[in-house]
């Protein structure tokens, strides 16, 4: 099975927590002795806004503040893929992680160009791989009906279409947005379809069960 695996910035910690980043490299390292190809996307979390915060203080535009995020979530991306196999490198392009993963069967990559999230960068590398599942490894146990940190009345929804998901989620981009899953990528996994799992990526282990199948988090199809 080709997996996308996203895991967000705000899941790794600022900086990044060793036994969480130890958790995920021992869940691709499983998935991968299973038989399994792994991309893995990783964010920039909250040192990406807080460098976002400050350049645009400093009227820096909001290209330049995605640009700086960027470097953000490349630096968690390298120090995961140190983690997975002592790589000092990680792609900066769509056909240079689809190069890695035709070789090595397991890639890691971060920010990919202004305008987009890493959430989209996952969106665009499942589309273009063909890809069987993605993961997203978030901050909240799933997809919810509102966002559940501003509406306590909010539900989590366990399964849910596609077309709902753009309902609920979509809208545009704007440097340091923090969605469950960003707009940009909902209307690129609108067009390919591919299967999603939303769940909480605290623990990462619940990325062992979406794979297998088990009911965690929400499931988008």
């Amino acid at each position: 099975m080709k997996i996308v695996l996203r895991i967000g910035g705000s899941v790794l910690g600022s900086p990044p927590d060793p036994e969480v980043v130890e958790g995920y490299a021992k869940v691709v390292n499983q998935l991968n002795s299973e038989g399994h190809s792994v991309a893995v996307i990783v964010g920039g979390g909250d040192v990406a806004r807080k460098y976002i915060r400050s350049a645009g203080e400093m009227g820096l535009s909001p290209y330049q503040q995605d640009t700086i995020a960027i470097h953000a979530s490349r630096l968690n991306a390298r120090l995961v893929a140190m983690k997975l196999g002592g790589v000092s490198s990680v792609p900066t392009s769509v056909d240079g992680i689809l190069l890695r993963l035709a070789r090595n069967r397991v890639a890691v990559m971060g920010g990919l160009k202004p305008g987009i999230t890493t959430d989209t960068v996952a969106a665009v590398i499942a589309q273009r791989w063909s890809a069987d599942l993605m993961v997203k490894g978030s901050d909240q146990e799933g997809i919810y009906t509102a966002d559940p940190r501003t509406d306590r009345k909010a539900k989590k929804l366990d399964r849910i279409s596609y077309d709902r998901l753009s309902q609920i989620l979509g809208g545009s981009h704007k440097p340091g947005i923090h969605s469950i899953v960003d707009p940009v990528a909902v209307s690129h996994l609108l067009a390919s379809r591919v299967k999603l799992v939303v769940i909480s990526g605290i623990e990462p282990r619940g990325v062992i069960s979406a794979v297998h199948g088990e009911r965690v988090g929400t499931l988008v199809t």
